[in-house]
């Protein structure tokens, strides 16, 4: 779950990268959610919520020129380097 906080003045542009990787990484094998969230409490900061049927796609996603591209792309609308929080289901996951 990537958390992407803009720097001032720089969030439309943030938001529209934003967008196109979404529209692109729906498209990905193995996506089974990919949307970008506004935080309503913290304008200019950004959620990523995604779900991958394996680690394997959501391996080969990473590896996609668009998503290396967006990556470096972003790096200057950015307040900070974004973080990433790995999460999983309560429902499946092993005890």
């Amino acid at each position: 779950m990537p958390v992407f906080i803009a720097k001032e003045g720089r969030e439309a542009v943030l938001r529209e990268a934003l967008a196109e990787l979404e529209f692109a990484s729906r498209k990905d094998v193995g996506c089974l959610e990919y949307t970008v969230f506004s935080d309503d409490h913290t304008p200019g900061t950004f959620v990523l919520f995604e779900g991958w049927a394996r680690r394997e796609d959501l391996q080969a996603h990473n590896e996609k020129d668009y998503v290396k591209g967006f990556v470096k792309g972003v790096e200057s609308l950015l307040a900070a380097p974004f973080s990433v929080t790995p999460i999983t289901p309560l429902t499946g996951a092993s005890s």
